[in-house]
């Protein structure tokens, strides 16, 4: 059940089955030569839905531009700074807390998110609390990541091993081929690849990584192996998210 297709009696009766939404969160930014610039909301809102459908949960719509700013140096890539990103994650979680929903299970696709999406759970709960949001105590924010998973990560080190890498990498570009085959893309990739060099500013990124690859060979990606990626992440996230619900079955 996908929230923007929904009407508000819809929703309205949702609330008196369930306090809980899902929430996509990736990214626009480059993914090296042969990755698709919307790569990590495209991954988060594929396995977002596929988790909606395996719980009956409500899917709320992609926030597809994150925390991006070390990759600006690239063209096409977007970014919000991290206060812009604490304010519409509040602004949002806001809205829908006043509604009547109580758990928010954000499915990421983004590392880069991760430290601003904590940070903006404490001012959610800070914001409901001084708004007399009459919920507000009820309210919790949980971050998952499906490139985090436990099954994911280790076919991701069987298929790949040390070629995994950590940005552009062939998982996440597996997936997206997977759910986009007519939006695959080749190009020579060097067999050299930067990696291990921290991260500072956008101009600094994309002199150590000059085609934006973290240590990844994304030419081993293919579509079937996205698809082994999206159904192991379908099903220990909707695990987690009926976890998160104290819910321990997929048909309650």
């Amino acid at each position: 059940m996908l929230l923007q297709l929904s009407t508000w009696l819809e929703v309205d009766v949702y609330l008196e089955q369930s306090k809980g939404i899902i929430l996509p969160i990736g990214s626009t930014e480059q993914h090296g030569p042969t990755g698709l610039i919307g790569t990590d909301a495209i991954c988060a809102e594929a396995i977002a839905r596929g988790v909606g459908e395996a719980t009956h949960a409500l899917v709320g719509p992609t926030i597809n531009v994150g925390m991006a700013l070390h990759h600006t140096a690239f063209p096409g890539s977007m970014s919000l700074r991290p206060s812009t990103l604490i304010l519409v994650i509040r602004d949002y979680v806001t809205c829908l807390a006043r509604a009547g929903f109580t758990r928010f299970f954000f499915i990421n696709g983004h590392g880069g998110n991760v430290a601003t999406l904590k940070a903006a759970f404490s001012e959610v709960y800070a914001t409901l609390v001084d708004l007399n949001v009459s919920n507000a105590e009820q309210v919790q924010c949980q971050v998952s990541n499906w490139y985090m998973c436990g099954s994911v990560y280790q076919l991701a080190k069987e298929l790949y091993g040390d070629q995994e890498g950590s940005h552009a990498t062939p998982s996440e570009v597996a997936l997206t081929q997977y759910i986009y085959p007519d939006a695959m893309k080749q190009a020579p990739l060097s067999e050299s690849v930067a990696k291990g060099h921290k991260i500072y500013g956008a101009a600094a990124f994309r002199r150590r990584y000059p085609d934006g690859r973290m240590g990844s060979n994304p030419a081993l990606a293919t579509p079937g192996h996205g698809k082994q990626f999206y159904e192991l992440a379908v099903k220990e996230l909707s695990s987690a998210y009926l976890e998160f619900l104290g819910t321990t079955s997929l048909s309650s």
